[in-house]
């Protein structure tokens, strides 16, 4: 009688386990990932490095990741920039219009980012570490996350008992995880984690076994393997080590981290393999030696869009190469070309180095592709002709062909009155915000799409002006002729 009564609390306890998980928010019906990040500060780059949400086409990742949130001091998350990201006090609304992309594709999964690495450890390590703080941070992002139409949250702690962390953070970071899971179940709101490549941090932030049981998909940052940081030239992501390594640096490769991470216990299909659109860049000691592992003086020139020395998004550097006198090695081991021109040098990702990268992550039978990040790529096709040239590539080989709606037909045109004055018309003849012609409050956006332009028209807030100088909305008494 005893042990049937226990049998009737445990089916109780599993139907009651089962009503309180709702359906998953993935909406992803493709067979593999694309985990696409965003870093919402390219929408303040200037000239045709700028990349408003509006650039981002819905049909080309399966997850889109929002960067980033940060970790407030009372232990709630908080937005990082609520003038661009909410619409509060005539702010730019950018959680709005990143999630509304799913309106244009309904398998479209949008998540929010917390932390990244400026966010740093030591305030994360913190709130780990006590229960109570812990409900008020996954209270918190339940709320803000249902708030703001988010799917899921990407954990990108950057990184446990690393950066002024402690050693208790591995496993305070599996509690975290256990009670967020917990609670994300019942809303069916997705956990991700943005994790290192680096046997180091692995070995001291990760129990791998125990973070796989509650994350729905590890992202695997296989990229930042050298950089200016060190003294001598070498590849951002190298998939293998080359002949002449030995020691540490045989674990400074893509191959390396994979096979890593799946014999400490991950699902090879819950890694989705990521890949930088960006290049790790160095100024030489010697323009004449110029190869891998050459001396070098420290970081390279800031690029004009992204305008951090040592770093160049792939439209930066195939910007550069258009441009002739830059001399291209693909490296036959690593199988990830770099480029020189005088004492600069940089080692980036290219459509072919990507392709390779793409066909090991299926032979190794992972779970996608993901990329750091979309407005880096060559969003506006000035080097291929082909716009999103890495990404697509990505897509293609992973899902097949990126299959779009078919556009729209223009309403049938309908006859105007003569007397009526002729309207200005809205030219695009590049991408960008412009003033509206005949109403100062409004402006248009002219997005790329295909091989021209899609004119969308937007509203200034009530009060405001569109400020051609500025390009973006401002109080009117500011705005001259309006």
């Amino acid at each position: 009688m005893k042990s049937l009564k226990l049998s009737i609390l445990l089916l109780i306890s599993i139907f009651v386990l089962t009503l309180s998980k709702a359906p998953s928010r993935d909406r992803n019906k493709k067979p593999y990932k694309v985990v696409c990040y965003y870093g919402s500060w390219a929408t303040y780059r200037p000239g045709d490095g700028k990349f408003p949400i509006d650039f981002i086409d819905p049909y080309i990742c399966t997850h889109l990741v929002y960067g980033f949130a940060g970790l407030a001091f009372d232990n709630t998350i908080r937005s990082l920039d609520s003038y661009l990201d909410l619409e509060e006090h005539y702010g730019r609304g950018a959680f709005k219009q990143f999630n509304q992309l799913k309106k244009q594709n309904t398998e479209l999964t949008t998540i929010l980012a917390i932390g990244g690495w400026n966010e740093g450890s030591i305030k994360y390590s913190a709130m780990a570490k006590d229960a109570g703080k812990r409900k008020i941070f996954i209270d918190s992002c339940v709320k803000f996350l249902l708030e703001h139409d988010f799917d899921g949250l990407d954990m990108d702690w950057e990184y446990p008992a690393n950066r002024g962390g402690v050693p208790e953070d591995e496993d305070n970071f599996v509690l975290l995880l256990k009670e967020m899971r917990e609670a994300f179940d019942e809303h069916g709101l997705l956990i991700t984690a943005a994790v290192s490549a680096g046997k180091g941090t692995i070995d001291t932030a990760y129990d791998i076994p125990k973070i796989s049981q509650y994350l729905d998909i590890i992202n695997l940052m296989a990229y930042d393997y050298h950089g200016a940081w060190e003294s001598v030239t070498g590849l951002n992501a190298p998939l293998y080590a080359r002949p002449d390594e030995q020691g540490d640096e045989l674990f400074l490769n893509v191959n390396f981290s994979v096979n890593y991470w799946i014999n400490q216990g991950a699902s090879p299909k819950q890694i989705v393999l990521g890949m930088g659109l960006y290049g790790r860049a160095f100024t030489l000691q010697n323009s004449d030696n110029n190869g891998l592992g050459a001396p070098s003086t420290g970081p390279a020139t800031a690029g004009p869009y992204t305008r951090e020395p040592g770093t160049l998004g792939y439209n930066e550097i195939c910007d550069f190469l258009k441009g002739g006198d830059w001399k291209v090695v693909v490296d036959p081991h690593q199988k990830s070309p770099y480029a020189f021109k005088g004492n600069q040098w940089v080692g980036y990702d290219d459509i072919e180095s990507i392709t390779i990268k793409v066909k090991y992550a299926l032979e190794k039978n992972l779970g996608g592709g993901m990329v750091w990040s979309i407005e880096t790529d060559d969003f506006l096709g000035k080097c291929h002709g082909q716009k999103f040239p890495l990404l697509t590539k990505i897509h293609e080989l992973l899902n097949g062909e990126i299959k779009r709606p078919p556009t729209t037909p223009p309403p049938p045109t309908t006859t105007r009155d003569p007397n009526l004055p002729t309207p200005k018309p809205m030219e695009c003849k590049q991408a960008g915000h412009f003033p509206h012609p005949e109403d100062c409050t409004k402006f248009y956006a002219c997005v790329p799409i295909d091989n021209g332009f899609k004119v969308v028209i937007y509203s200034c807030p009530a009060g405001t002006a569109f400020d051609k100088s500025a390009r973006s909305c401002t109080w009117k008494d500011g705005v001259n002729d309006c």
